[in-house]
């Protein structure tokens, strides 16, 4: 184990996606990530699929290429919560972790006694986050959130989609996806805290807080203008040309970013003329006169292949590039080589492996350690008793007879 948390260890009781994206982006960093599983049934994304991972037999595994995008570097221990000594297992857990995250809903671990307040008692200095969907406190705190909800009620699908289309959720569960990041820096601060104070802390976060926090342009357009932004489809609300523009075999994302750049794009596109055009000169011009430049644009991008496009403009500093399927993103060259695609061992598979996707974080002295493919419910669970709890063979065994673990 190399990574910077290298020695912390994560009591997760997180599932679906905000919570399992943190915990598995502080296993990539190198702690212990313990993950807390139902006996039998597991996280609830191993049954959000097709596709499924195919055990070497052809049959469906218990894990889905959803419950593979953010469960890896972690070990699974399956544990009822429900029943005091699973309750009383995970206190003993909680006395060896660093963070506990969570993401039940308002009040679902206290009942347990696995709330913040519960597991301070046992662990006085631990860091604690819930990520919940509406936050622990205000008019929506007991409702159930979800991802879709955030988008739309923060804002986001207000912003997605064509103009005169209908509001659109962006194609990935982003504000869980975001959520679980800033969830992970919180917990990162509030290491630092407790490592200069001795203090631990609690942590609340909320999907629609963090939705709200990342309409970040689009947001201060509003608060500065008091004028509701509207849908614009590919477009920038303030960078002109910012747009997908069709090619003669493609689309090209064109992403002009100053009034230089324009000028070359001109030149390139043997439309000079363009850049001298009072209307177009400077971008706050660009942006007034979005509707007359985009009726010429297409027109003269049709010229050329995407490749001629993308290729020229890389060349004269104009930034542009390919809108890419899927397929296309894993076989890109400069993918490939930042280790964005990766393979791990996945014994009892039909290929013997998974094809997950890598970390982004480039450390040059602590770098990320890919050490366990997501696991089987309760893969851990064994290890995970006697390694960190000292139980023997013959106590593992009575709690497995007795449907604790």
């Amino acid at each position: 184990m190399s990574g910077p948390l290298k020695g912390l260890r994560v009591l997760d009781m997180t599932r679906i996606l905000a919570g399992p994206t943190c915990t598995q982006l502080l296993g990539d960093l190198g702690a212990d990530v313990i993950k807390i599983e139902r006996p039998g049934e597991g996280d609830d994304t191993r049954r959000w699929g097709p596709p499924y991972v195919r055990n070497a037999d052809g049959s469906d595994s218990d894990a889905s290429a959803y419950f593979l995008s953010s469960n890896r570097n972690k070990r699974s221990l399956s544990i009822d919560m429900a029943h005091p000594e699973g309750q009383a297992l995970i206190r003993r857990l909680a006395e060896s972790a660093d963070f506990a995250v969570e993401n039940f809903k308002v009040g679902g671990l206290s009942k347990f006694g696995l709330d913040y307040f519960g597991l301070k008692q046992v662990k006085p200095d631990l860091i604690y986050c819930s990520v919940t969907g509406f936050g622990q406190d205000g008019p929506y705190a007991p409702r159930a959130g979800y991802d879709y909800l955030a988008q739309g009620m923060g804002g986001m699908m207000s912003l997605t989609g064509e103009p005169d289309g209908k509001p659109m959720k962006i194609g990935v569960g982003i504000a869980d996806v975001m959520c679980g990041m800033y969830a992970t820096v919180a917990l990162l601060a509030a290491l630092h805290h407790r490592d200069k104070t001795g203090r631990g802390q609690y942590i609340d976060l909320a999907l629609l807080d963090t939705q709200v926090a990342w309409l970040v342009n689009e947001g201060l357009n509003y608060l500065t203008s008091g004028e509701v932004p509207h849908r614009r489809g590919t477009e920038h609300a303030n960078i002109v040309p910012y747009n997908v523009l069709p090619t003669a075999d493609g689309h090209l994302i064109l992403a002009v970013g100053n009034d230089r750049q324009f000028q070359r794009f001109c030149e390139f596109a043997g439309a000079p003329e363009l850049a001298a055009d009072p209307r177009f000169l400077t971008n706050s011009l660009r942006v007034a006169n979005r509707k007359a430049l985009y009726e010429i644009l297409p027109r003269l991008t049709a010229r050329k292949t995407l490749d001629d496009w993308v290729e020229g403009l890389a060349q004269i500093g104009v930034p542009s590039g390919p809108v890419n399927t899927l397929d296309r993103v894993f076989a890109d060259p400069q993918i490939l080589h930042r280790g964005m695609k990766i393979e791990l061992p996945y014994p009892g598979s039909e290929k013997g492996s998974v094809s997950l996707i890598g970390n982004p974080i480039k450390f040059s002295e602590t770098p990320v350690d890919y050490r366990r493919p997501p696991p089987h419910v309760g893969q851990h669970s064994d290890e995970v008793l006697s390694e960190v709890l000292g139980l023997d063979a013959a106590e593992i065994a009575r709690l497995r007879d007795e449907g604790v673990v």
